[in-house]
């Protein structure tokens, strides 16, 4: 059973993991990195392989304005939000899409992906921070060559 306190902080849990869509397709950078816990187990490895890794915010924002900032634009849609809540520990999924245009001399401006993305969040201080950020891409279309150009704009 839902009680008011729980209906608030699943909202406050989704609206910290949305706002770091709307962060990082809006370039603010400070405020994106103001989401997160000192350390961020990321993994995108669904998209290009490897490991895990786990970054300070500053190495995110390094990361993401090198390679998102080299698109001409990006849009990062985020929807069927569930939250699970544990104490202060919080897990949020979502679907996305996520749309990355840069204009090309040669093939289409567009790459879009779409899948799923789990956030685990801590509560401190009176605020939800991002823990981990697993994204799984489960299809793509358009121009994926643009990812490796964008990241060689900057």
């Amino acid at each position: 059973m839902e009680t008011p306190e729980s209906v608030v902080t699943k909202y406050m849990v989704a609206e910290v993991c949305t706002r770091m869509a709307v962060h990082a397709d809006r370039r603010e950078w400070e405020p994106l990195g103001a989401l997160f816990a000192d350390k961020v187990l990321l993994d995108y490895t669904s998209l290009g392989g490897g490991g895990p890794v786990s970054l300070s915010p500053r190495e995110i924002i390094d990361a993401w304005s090198a390679t998102l900032g080299g698109y001409d634009s990006t849009q990062h849609l985020v929807t069927n939000q569930l939250v699970d809540l544990a104490g202060d520990r919080a897990v949020c999924t979502a679907q996305f899409q996520a749309t990355h245009r840069l204009a090309a001399a040669h093939g289409a401006p567009l790459w879009t992906l779409g899948g799923s993305y789990r956030w685990e969040l801590a509560r401190t201080g009176g605020r939800w921070l991002i823990d981990t950020v697993v994204m799984t891409a489960v299809w793509g279309d358009g121009n994926q060559e643009l990812s490796a150009r964008a990241g060689g704009r900057r």
